[in-house]
């Protein structure tokens, strides 16, 4: 948009005097298209000029994890990570089948922005019961939209102490991926971040710490540990901090990249 005192500039009119040349109306005339023309570029380049964009955490990735229960196979999941515009897209989908219990299929859909914070997030479990949610991030407030089973929907509100939201989902382990990713590798040591389990509805805090060199299988890896005040998840990591293992050694399950 050309600015408004240059625009104010360009359309005045000099009146010549008696002792003025006739070439000077036609100089000032050119002077004043000058200058409108330079009021144009000037706008145009400033609004050429793009915004600065934050640098993003995130790396494209996708595969397939194995899920193991006290070393029996259990179920897999798919996943992708990849660029969305601006934002990221970070999904998967898990089907488990435990002995004794319905099989069940869950999916996670989750939007982020470049720095980790989420944008917003979907579920759907399919099972006995069928749930399924929506969730916006608004600030430090996540917007619940939840369908469970033949319910009537309800919205629930959870607010939280920071934007930066790690969404940590049942059966959905790409979301350790995901944290793996927010975690600042330049300052290690321990971090706190606030945490959903949105189908568990829950709230909370976890710690993550870095572990050093650690090992599995005769493999060396990275090693992130996560803990809440119930549940401690260790994560195995390449070079590349891509996750290629997870284990829960409270209930022996894990989780290995094929």
């Amino acid at each position: 948009m050309p600015n408004p005192s240059s625009n104010r500039e360009a359309q005045t009119t000099v009146a010549p005097s008696r002792t003025t040349s006739a070439s000077t109306p036609a100089t000032t005339h050119l002077f004043s298209i000058g200058a409108l023309f330079l009021a144009l570029f000037l706008a145009a380049s400033l609004f050429a000029q793009k915004k600065p964009q934050t640098a993003s955490v995130f790396v494209s990735d996708r595969g397939k994890f194995k899920i193991f229960l006290d070393g029996k196979p259990v179920g897999q999941e798919e996943f992708e990570i990849n660029q969305s515009g601006v934002g990221w897209i970070a999904k998967g989908t898990t089907h488990i089948t435990v002995e004794g219990t319905p099989a069940a299929t869950v999916t996670g859909n989750l939007s982020l922005e470049p720095g980790g914070a989420p944008i917003s997030y979907e579920w759907t479990s399919q099972s006995s019961k069928n749930s399924s949610a929506h969730i916006a991030f608004v600030n430090n407030v996540a917007k619940m939209n939840i369908q469970i089973g033949a319910a009537h929907p309800f919205e629930q509100d959870l607010t939280f102490n920071s934007p930066l939201i790690v969404v940590l989902d049942d059966n959905l382990y790409y979301q350790y991926a995901v944290l793996a990713r927010v975690y600042d590798w330049n300052r290690r040591g321990t971090q706190t971040f606030s945490v959903l389990v949105p189908q568990e509805l829950l709230p909370g805090n976890i710690t993550v710490d870095w572990s050093g060199a650690v090992s599995a299988e005769g493999k060396s890896y990275e090693g992130l540990k996560v803990t809440s005040s119930d549940l401690e998840v260790v994560l195995y990591l390449d070079s590349n901090h891509r996750l290629m293992r997870l284990e829960v050694p409270s209930s022996k399950a894990a989780i290995i990249r094929e």
